[in-house]
């Protein structure tokens, strides 16, 4: 990458990076691609940013008043009312928290009523797709 002559070296030290990527592990067992991708952007064209994006990631994800299972499930049916592909991976994140498949069921339909059956459809598929996953992992 950096052999781009406008592609600065990371400023960001690679410890610092390690750590933000490190909570991503924790809370998926792996960094998503499009989180790779930013993060790393992020440490060489502007470390204060990703500090602050992921500051206020970390408030906003992980709120006293919640368990990490409830606000994951939270984020899945907010993503699929938005149809958007990141509730994949909450909806991972909340089966590591302890979230049952018939709860991930439930958001899938709540997220469903309010979007449509484009939602649920989306959502029914998904939940096949990361069944299949841990029953094969």
């Amino acid at each position: 990458m950096t052999n781009l002559p406008d592609v600065p070296e990371r400023v960001m030290s690679d410890d610092e990076l390690q750590a933000i990527r490190s909570r991503y592990e924790e809370l998926l067992g792996f960094v998503p691609p499009r989180i790779q991708a930013r993060t790393e952007l992020g440490a060489r064209f502007d470390p204060e940013l990703l500090r602050a994006q992921e500051q206020w990631r970390l408030e906003a994800m992980y709120p006293r008043c919640f368990d990490v299972k409830t606000s994951q499930l939270m984020l899945v049916g907010i993503l699929l009312a938005l149809t958007s592909d990141a509730a994949r991976i909450h909806a991972i994140a909340a089966r590591r928290a302890g979230a049952t498949w018939e709860e991930l069921h439930a958001v899938v339909h709540l997220a469903g009523l309010f979007r449509g059956l484009s939602a649920a459809n989306i959502g029914c598929e998904m939940l096949q797709k990361l069944m299949e996953e841990e029953r094969t992992a």
